[in-house]
């Protein structure tokens, strides 16, 4: 397997993942590449998690102290959250396991905004960094890193650790070679920091391979494994309809001459709704387009294959096995097409402003001002994070968030009196779809957005109590702004951790 290992220094350092983790201390902080289940190491982490197990079996203590770019997969999250070993995770995460981990109180978890944990690695916000352990399509001749099918944090990961693992796949395309676009500048600390030198998707500023100090690799691994590649569900009528929904505002955008006929770079968080708008922009009439995002997913892949999309920006893949098989066949056709950039760069602020991003990301529940809560179940249970749609929601043209109006088959209400936890406040939110509708709610005041919000996307089972509360707010408040009676704001909330209804 040692093919993919061009460097005569580096063949030399060729252990197990065994031999490998032996050399992890307690109380390590470790930078994990891997973002949304691309490009994570898989033998490491499992053989750290054998350690782990073992020390524990002893009595001994070993925990670490986990970052990744943003969630990985059951090999690396869920290996090592399951041995109860894992004291610190950041910043993004969505593992069934690790979720557990969090909201049991045993893994303290840093909840930061894509673009700003790099920034917070270098300045020590987080403490030292003691390992960086990362997967690799190659080694060139020159020791340089070939990355594999996500970029995330890689690049800062590898100048701040004190030693470096790397893992090479021979599952990834060698093909991915020339498709990366590692600008170093970027990691310079106020106040000596330049502008960032993008203008439009497709410029390339940076170099193809990540650099690493070889006196720090102390292992080099070889793997060939697949990437999580989770399927994505078959599209349902909720999800058709949001993007029906969003598709027919972006024409209509364009019609009044608010949007360019090819739009503007789009971004679109992961999941099911957010592949359903692709579908739907590959049957629509808009060509030419860009897109400057975090993840590419199959719907970008298709967009791509059919010419409707030139060129797409990100940090990583979130691909079906499919869509990943096909990415593997030919690699070459698409790093024409595609940039894997490092993601302090993939969502940088002043691009996304620059480039007036079309922001749609999805959420848990909107309230009827427009706040929206994107992590935290009725107030208190992590899901997964902010991610990155914190940076493309204030930076972006405009904003968009998605979400069924009903969840836990109609017990639950998306829209409610208030949010019972925030992530992106009623300043930042422009427009909210659900399946019955589309709220635009730029240059309206806040109770102009309640009405916007519950007339066009609530579920009508709710409608009617919405209604009522607004009512009950303007007769209980301390002053018409902004109305909410303090007393009963989150009672849906509480009517259903208390009876498993909102109703």
């Amino acid at each position: 397997m040692s093919g993919r290992i061009h460097n005569e220094g580096f063949r030399s350092k060729l252990m197990s993942a065994e031999d490998a983790a032996a050399l992890v201390e307690n109380g390590w902080n470790i930078g994990f590449s891997g973002f949304t289940g691309a490009g994570y190491p898989k033998e490491f982490p499992k053989a750290l998690a054998t350690r782990i197990e073992a020390a524990h079996e002893k009595g001994e203590e070993f925990r670490i102290g986990m970052w990744t770019g943003a969630s990985t997969a059951p090999e690396l999250d869920g290996a090592l959250a399951r041995t109860g070993g894992v004291a610190f995770r950041a910043p993004y995460q969505s593992d069934p396991e690790m979720r557990t981990a969090i909201n049991k109180g045993i893994t303290n978890y840093c909840d930061i905004h894509l673009s700003h944990m790099g920034l917070q690695v270098s300045q020590g916000f987080l403490g030292p960094l003691h390992l960086a352990v990362v997967e690799a399509t190659a080694i060139t001749e020159d020791g340089d890193i070939v990355p594999s099918s996500s970029v995330g944090l890689n690049r800062t990961y590898l100048e701040k650790a004190d030693k470096v693992i790397i893992e090479v796949n021979s599952w990834q395309s060698e093909d991915l070679f020339g498709m990366h676009d590692v600008y170093y500048p970027i990691g310079v600390l106020p106040p000596n920091r330049g502008a960032l030198p993008i203008t439009s998707t497709g410029d390339r500023i940076g170099d193809k391979v990540l650099k690493v100090d070889a006196d720090k690799v102390v292992a080099v691994i070889e793997t060939n494994a697949a990437d999580r590649n989770t399927p994505f569900k078959p599209l349902d009528d909720d999800s058709r309809a949001i993007a029906g929904y969003l598709l027919d505002f972006l024409t209509n955008e364009v019609k009044h001459g608010r949007l360019p006929e090819n739009l503007l770079p789009l971004q679109s968080g992961v999941g099911n709704i957010a592949n359903a708008v692709l579908a739907g922009l590959l049957e629509g009439p808009f060509e030419n387009l860009t897109s400057y995002t975090e993840v590419i997913q199959d719907g970008m892949v298709d967009l791509i294959d059919a010419g409707k999309v030139t060129v797409a920006s990100g940090t990583a893949f979130s691909l079906s096995p499919e869509a990943a098989e096909r990415m593997n066949e030919k690699a070459g056709f698409y790093r024409d097409h595609i940039i894997l950039r490092p993601m302090d760069v993939s969502n940088h602020p002043e691009v996304i402003r620059r480039m007036g991003v079309i922001a749609c990301n999805g959420m848990i529940e909107a309230d009827i001002y427009g706040n929206v809560n994107s992590t935290h179940v009725m107030g208190s249970r992590m899901m997964n994070g902010i991610g990155g749609s914190g940076d493309f929601t204030r930076n972006g043209y405009f904003s968009s968030f998605v979400t069924p109006s009903t969840a836990k088959g109609g017990a639950i209400s998306a829209i409610v009196p208030m949010v019972s936890h925030v992530d992106h406040t009623e300043h930042d939110v422009d427009v909210i779809i659900t399946e019955q509708g589309l709220a635009d709610l730029r240059g309206l005041a806040p109770r102009q957005r309640a009405q916007a919000i519950i007339e066009n996307c609530a579920h009508p089972d709710f409608k009617e109590p919405l209604r009522e509360y607004v009512k009950l707010a303007a007769t209980k408040a301390n002053g018409q702004q902004t109305p909410h009676d303090l007393a009963t704001a989150l009672n849906w909330h509480v009517r259903f951790l208390e009876t498993g209804s909102m109703k």
